[in-house]
């Protein structure tokens, strides 16, 4: 999501005028975008700032976006930390004007609703990704978990409509996009207050209308991210059965294997309901890559929990998962319950969870040797200019030797060997 608004803004900022340095030193304003989820992602704002105003004698002008923004906002300007303007979660169609007023000697703080008429389209020349573009449907969220503060500073869950969705798709189809990614905090709550351009399209939720809907744009590959388990219709696995360019590969952070957790968690589903989904999933006719959130050491876990949210990775064998050390987050309600869990369990168990998880990882990429990927060739590796990387359609990472003028196509790709979080192969009829 943050990707995503980040590219808004640029095309904004580049519609305005201002052009993109890709060197720090040169910048006159520098934008960071942040993420509040872990308490980490705040320290390193905090350092980065710091980092920004040692650069030299120049000061360039500084402005803070996204999640921090929004919970700190005042804070970071009367602070002094050498912070100019804050924008918050919806304020971001606002960034020229704020810029304006900064330039005029306001020190800014918006943290208003987004305007009406806000624009989600992407200039082809911003987006991260020529081939791969964000699609937002849904932004905010009402599900309250205890420990995440995304609905305090994302807001309440509003869908946007379906129309402009898939006209945003067919927009990115003709100008080449080959994937796009339907994003949002809970994709699966998506409730349009209209059924303008679902009409006529079958489905037991809005959500599975909108997937079969998009596919019927033609689009080649599609992905959406993240799940809410609660509200994970049978539904959804079944349109991915129908529709081949929709992707087969499913994120469902569980979070916890214990039923007592989840319930401090406050989640709203159990661990009974989250394997029948995962049954489903399993009993697709496609090969469902499945993916997790997992948060060890939450206030109250016991030995006996975590060893029921191994049990719990044992069943589903996941392909892969975040893995995460409980950090309480001021403003939270789980940040009130005693963190009786010491930082030394956490990693201990943190690393058991990582080990299992690791196991099953190898054993889903063992399985993909001597398998055709369909891959993405998405940009040059790293390591090597004669090699390509990109995603197959179960999402996981793939390279292979390739020219790069195949960049944008996909390709199948025969798997040949594995590594430690990607998968190698060789490119077939070349």
């Amino acid at each position: 999501m943050n990707v995503s608004d980040s590219e808004r803004v640029a095309t904004l900022l580049d519609s305005e005028g201002y052009v993109i340095t890709s060197t720090e030193s040169e910048a006159d304003i520098v934008l960071l975008n942040t993420c509040s989820v872990r308490e980490k992602a705040e320290h390193k704002l905090y350092s980065r700032v710091g980092a920004i105003r040692d650069l030299d004698d120049r000061r360039p002008m500084l402005g803070v976006m996204g999640c921090v923004a929004q919970l700190e906002g005042d804070k970071l300007i009367t602070d002094r930390r050498g912070i100019d303007f804050v924008v918050g979660t919806k304020a971001v169609g606002r960034v020229a004007e704020i810029i304006k007023r900064v330039t005029e000697g306001e020190d800014v703080v918006d943290l208003g609703d987004r305007e009406a008429e806000y624009d989600w389209s992407v200039s082809d020349r911003q987006r991260n990704s020529p081939y791969v573009s964000f699609v937002p449907i849904i932004e905010g969220c009402n599900k309250f978990c205890t420990y995440c503060i995304v609905p305090f500073s994302r807001g309440r869950e509003k869908s946007l409509p379906a129309s402009l969705i898939i006209d945003q798709v067919r927009h990115l189809n003709d100008q080449g996009v080959r994937e796009i990614h339907l994003i949002g905090q809970n994709v699966n709550s998506y409730r349009p207050t209209s059924a303008d351009g679902l009409e006529g399209i079958p489905g037991a939720t809005p959500f599975a209308k909108l997937l079969r809907a998009v596919a019927q744009t033609g689009i080649e590959r599609i992905k959406f991210a993240t799940s809410f388990p609660r509200d994970f219709h049978p539904d959804i696995v079944d349109a991915i059965d129908e529709y081949e360019n929709l992707c087969n590969w499913v994120h469902l952070p569980v979070q916890s294997g214990s039923d007592s957790i989840l319930k401090a968690m406050r989640r709203g589903h159990s661990i009974e309901s989250y394997k029948k989904r995962i049954d489903r999933i399993r009993d697709s006719n496609r090969d469902i890559s499945l993916t997790t959130d997992i948060i060890v050491g939450f206030p109250g876990e016991t030995e006996k929990d975590f060893q029921q949210t191994l049990d719990l990775a044992e069943y589903c064998r996941f392909d892969s998962g975040y893995i995460f050390k409980y950090s309480p987050r001021p403003g939270t309600p789980a940040f009130e319950l005693e963190d009786d869990v010491t930082p030394e369990e956490k990693s201990i168990r943190f690393q058991e969870l990582q080990r299992m998880m690791r196991k099953t990882q190898r054993e889903a990429f063992d399985r993909q040797v001597g398998k055709t990927l369909k891959v993405l060739a998405e940009r040059t590796s790293a390591k090597s200019a004669d090699v390509l990387t990109g995603h197959s359609t179960c999402h996981r990472l793939v390279n292979f030797p390739c020219d790069s003028a195949l960049l944008g196509r996909v390709l199948e790709v025969e798997v040949t060997e594995t590594k430690v979080n990607s998968l190698f192969g060789r490119v077939k009829g070349i």
